[in-house]
């Protein structure tokens, strides 16, 4: 997919799938903010790179990481927002309250400031699309684990609210359900897993890329990439 001048915004971008993603965006001619929470993804100094540091679970950090990229490339044309995290393990009963705060502040909370922040440019220009990832867990809820699977079925509510908000307005909003994505981290977590049935960072980033260069018509929908689990 050709997204030559286009301004990609990359939140969580020096993840596992972050990384993936960044590349495949690059790779389709387009320009990349990359936001990372801590320290600005290296460049290597490529000039349609730019690392950004902000975190977006603090409510005027999203805005900061907006106007950065504006000022560095003009514009926001897309935004694929990849940052959230994982905590649980135990039973409702069980769970205290840092780890559903915790879930709902980085897959909601961070979601909703850059959405926010984003949005005002968007309409200005008529156009952009909103990408978002969220998990198998927002439809398919799995003991022990509440707060990481409310949290994201907050965000897929989240994000087709904002698709019907912005529908006729030359901007999409989708978000997409990937099951356990196989990186080096999720390896790391649980080393006895068949690989091999997990989705792999490269065929989520081409799902992003094709949705950010898709016509209006891809709206709302909410779109699952399970590998073979």
């Amino acid at each position: 997919m050709d997204l030559e001048g286009k301004v990609v915004l990359v939140t969580g971008a020096t993840g596992g799938l972050g990384t993936a993603v960044t590349q495949a965006f690059l790779d389709s001619g387009a320009s990349v903010a990359a936001v990372s929470r801590s320290t600005p993804a290296p460049t290597g100094g490529r000039k349609n790179l730019f690392g950004i540091a902000a975190d977006l679970t603090v409510p005027g950090e999203a805005p900061h990481a907006v106007e950065a990229a504006v000022a560095r490339f003009g514009r926001v044309d897309v935004l694929a927002h990849l940052a959230g995290g994982f905590d649980g393990g135990t039973p409702v009963g069980q769970t205290d309250d840092p780890v559903w705060t915790r879930m709902f502040d980085l897959n909601v909370h961070a979601a909703f400031y850059v959405l926010r922040a984003v949005l005002p440019g968007m309409l200005e220009a008529g156009r952009g699309r909103i990408l978002a990832i969220g998990s198998r867990t927002a439809l398919e809820p799995a003991a022990t684990l509440s707060a990481y699977g409310a949290s994201k079925a907050a965000l897929v509510a989240l994000i087709r609210t904002v698709a019907l908000e912005v529908k006729q307005k030359g901007i999409t909003a989708n978000v997409v359900l990937p099951s356990v994505i196989d990186t080096p981290a999720n390896r790391a977590a649980d080393p006895s897993a068949d690989f091999g049935k997990w989705v792999k960072p490269e065929s989520i980033a081409r799902l992003l890329v094709w949705l950010a260069a898709a016509g209006d018509d891809v709206n709302g929908a909410v779109i699952p990439i399970y590998g073979r689990a």
